[in-house]
């Protein structure tokens, strides 16, 4: 993968790859050093247990919160396929519109892609039933890693620091135990969990990820050992869940606006669409034809142009492999007209600059630093702002620097 393949992946905020650097890369190990130092001025033991609790509870949840999700919906797809349905069939398509909907797709299609059809005449005449498989799959794949971050890993983490706290308490050397305990733990007991509408029913699993994040705060706050614990978890996570899923897309937006200013270049395109050279020529010799009035038709009857593969690749447009877009998928002719707006603003902005290459490396730098800025602002928020803000009301409110659910009294 190259550098702008790679710097494309986290900035683009609807997918998981931001949360996999910020979260895993950046987020945990900074917190669990904070975690150790802020304990130790209350003692050794106590930095000790801390760090083992925050190391277990930090990654544990990591694996879960980002994997549990695409694992519980490729299990809940095999169910849905042993069920006699195809989970392709996007259950937007169950309203119909003037250009796209079941029947109107069984129709267009049924000479061109019968297979497709056929799995789509099955939701038409069982709607009810499978609107309730979607249902099901919606609820599995959010419930269960809810319940297993916000329930079951806090739950073996405090049984663990119980059973750790009781051998400390009958040994003389309970600071050598903490540390066998710890490598010990680390290796054997780390968790390894590595009708409904078309709008939850489609959610990305970003969103879905931000439902858990919900779950997950419920979860801490109902778990905590005593009541500061419970304010302090209330207060941390409601604040990671505006940090990891609100805040980097309006970081991203006003960076990207105040380059328009400052730059006069529009870099609300795609990093690797900035370095497509076949996209860049197009818009030198004006050879990029677009819709010019109905989208869908346009995308069905040049699904070989470029601007049909850019949709494939930028605005969840789907082909099957002969080129015949995917009758079971919705097509959102809303995004794509955003898509071909920005498209055209880019191209006008080049043109008038006088040299289209020259702009265009202009406008791929700008863009990739935007995007290693909003990484690097969200993830110092996220992995040094809010800890030491939570430690600061943690004092004012216990009037110690010890974890709230290590404290005995």
């Amino acid at each position: 993968m190259s550098l702008v393949n790679i710097i494309s992946a986290i900035g683009n905020n609807s997918s998981i790859y931001p949360l996999i650097v910020r979260d895993c890369g950046i987020e945990v190990p900074s917190k669990v050093a904070m975690t150790y130092n802020q304990n130790l001025k209350d003692s050794k033991q106590m930095a000790y247990n801390a760090t083992r609790e925050r190391l277990i509870d930090e990654y544990g949840t990591s694996i879960i919160w980002l994997g549990g999700i695409p694992a519980m919906e490729k299990i809940c797809n095999w169910g849905i396929k042993k069920m006699g349905y195809s989970p392709k069939v996007n259950s937007s398509l169950l309203k119909e519109t003037s250009n796209q909907g079941l029947k109107y797709n069984i129709e267009k299609f049924k000479n061109l892609t019968p297979n497709e059809v056929k799995e789509m005449e099955k939701v038409l005449n069982n709607k009810s039933t499978y609107q309730k498989l979607l249902a099901g799959k919606f609820i599995l794949s959010t419930a269960i890693p809810v319940a297993l971050m916000g329930y079951f890993l806090p739950k073996m983490n405090f049984a663990l620091t119980d059973k750790i706290r009781k051998r400390q308490e009958n040994s003389k050397e309970g600071v050598n135990i903490i540390k066998k305990s710890i490598d010990l733990k680390t290796e054997n007991t780390t968790p390894t969990f590595k009708g409904i509408t078309s709008t939850l029913a489609n959610m990305s699993t970003v969103n879905k990820m931000a439902i858990t994040d919900g779950g997950l705060t419920v979860g801490r706050v109902g778990t905590a050992r005593n009541k500061f614990e419970k304010i302090e978890m209330a207060f941390k996570m409601s604040m990671m869940m505006f940090l990891n899923f609100v805040a980097p897309i309006w970081i991203a937006k006003g960076l990207d606006n105040l380059s328009n200013k400052l730059f006069k270049t529009n870099v609300n395109l795609d990093p690797m669409l900035l370095n497509d050279k076949e996209f860049i020529e197009n818009i030198k010799n004006n050879t990029l034809e677009m819709p010019k009035g109905n989208i869908i038709e346009f995308l069905d009857k040049n699904p070989n142009s470029k601007f049909s593969k850019l949709c494939e690749k930028y605005a969840g447009v789907k082909y099957l492999k002969n080129r015949i877009r995917d009758p079971r998928e919705f097509v959102d002719e809303n995004k794509i007209s955003k898509f071909q707006q920005e498209i055209e603003k880019f191209a006008k902005q080049a043109k008038q600059s006088g040299d289209i290459e020259k702009f265009t490396k202009k406008a791929l730098k700008v863009k990739s630093a935007n995007i290693l800025a909003n990484v690097g602002i969200s993830s110092f928020l996220l992995a040094v702002t809010l800890p030491k803000i939570t430690f600061i009301l943690r004092k004012k409110i216990t009037g110690s620097d010890a974890e709230p659910g290590l404290m005995t009294k």
